[in-house]
């Protein structure tokens, strides 16, 4: 599951290929479509991978790009503490 997520401004990327060599888990790859500067603007591949570490943006000469972390998801959260009140009233006292 993904952690994290980039956004990209297409027609500001002049293809430098920063973001995709210097990303950690290599999420990012140039795309072949064009944008309207005639450039190859990077796209993601393995999105599942992202770790949100903005990498990315921060090579970005041209702040086309920017990686962000996604917010945990509440369900999940609340899942988590339920199980973990559960487990406190199952656990037998330690004395």
């Amino acid at each position: 599951m993904a952690r994290g997520s980039v956004s990209i401004v297409v027609e500001r990327c002049k293809a430098c290929g920063f973001c995709v060599e210097f990303c950690p888990t290599k999420v990012l790859a140039l795309s072949s479509a064009f944008n309207s500067k005639g450039y190859h603007p990077p796209h993601m591949v393995a999105a599942d991978k992202c770790s949100g570490c903005d990498l990315c943006g921060m090579y970005c000469p041209d702040f086309a790009i920017h990686g962000f972390r996604l917010p945990k998801e509440a369900g999940a959260a609340e899942d988590k503490q339920d199980k973990d009140k559960k487990d406190k009233k199952e656990a037998p006292d330690a004395r």
